[in-house]
């Protein structure tokens, strides 16, 4: 066999390789339906997620403001049950004891938000004027919940390991300098940009699903298009902000949460039951 037969038998091996990962590893997300890869187990991601989200409120500082702080547990409370809710009812009872919830307002004036997987949220100080009340912050927090819950980050990170042509038994810490690059391409966390953005098909997922924690957890659902004209708004007076820069246009995402809000309260009156005991 000359050089170019073994190159091309590789090239088939791996193209093998990474077709039967796909395909072993392709699972579905709930409620939306579609179809994901994720070569990325809970057991690794999470320890890091965890470890991330403790070194980042270390080298953070939380606000005083302890009427805002409130608030952000307060409906962090209400959205995580409703989640947790959903998955005891689904059969997902062991990702479920999986989360380990926490909900933290640091002083800092990005407009952002983010959840790290198992439940780790960060809401920014300079995205609660953009949130305007309750319903606002639970808007936010119920897309930011629903990239977790949908794995969006472990998707990224799962389509970058097959780019990478790297194992599927690779192993997650953050003492690996590849393994790191990895975790940082999908949750990438700094003081001023907050988290990495995801594509404009994970942040439309996230905006329905968010939807429907929203209104699962008793908030009005109207305010989540309502968040994203007042994000509109800003982003006309000094630029886009962060948080927008590479989310689907202004005009689309209003028009689709709008549109989506009666499918949206359907959806959350099928899954708003209680769990299965």
């Amino acid at each position: 066999m000359n050089i170019t037969q073994t190159i091309y038998s590789m090239k088939k091996l791996i193209a093998f390789a990474c077709a039967s990962a796909f395909l072993v590893q392709c699972s579905t997300v709930p409620i939306t339906g579609r179809k994901r890869l994720n070569m990325v187990s809970d057991s690794k991601v999470l320890p890091a997620s965890f470890a991330q989200y403790k070194g980042f409120l270390e080298k953070n500082k939380l606000s005083k403001d302890k009427a805002k702080t409130n608030q952000i547990k307060r409906v962090g409370k209400r959205i995580s049950a409703a989640v947790d809710r959903f998955m005891r009812a689904n059969g997902m009872v062991a990702e479920a004891n999986s989360y380990k919830w926490e909900f933290n307002l640091v002083d800092d004036k990005t407009v952002n938000a983010w959840c790290l997987p198992g439940g780790k949220v960060v809401f920014y100080t300079g995205i609660m004027p953009i949130c305007a009340n309750e319903d606002g912050v639970a808007a936010v927090m119920g897309h930011e919940v629903a990239h977790a819950f949908a794995k969006h980050g472990q998707e990224r990170m799962s389509n970058a390991m097959i780019q990478q042509g790297l194992a599927v038994g690779v192993a997650y810490g953050t003492r690996n300098n590849k393994n790191s690059q990895l975790w940082n391409m999908a949750y990438g966390i700094g003081s001023q940009v907050g988290m990495l953005k995801f594509s404009r098909n994970h942040e439309t997922e996230a905006d329905k699903l968010g939807l429907v924690f929203m209104l699962m957890a008793g908030y009005k659902g109207e305010e989540a298009a309502e968040v994203w004209v007042r994000m509109s708004k800003r982003g006309g007076k000094g630029g886009t902000p962060e948080f927008l820069s590479t989310h689907p246009s202004n005009e689309t995402r209003i028009k689709t949460l709008r549109a989506f809000l009666p499918e949206a309260r359907q959806l959350a009156a099928k899954y708003n039951v209680p769990a299965k005991k």
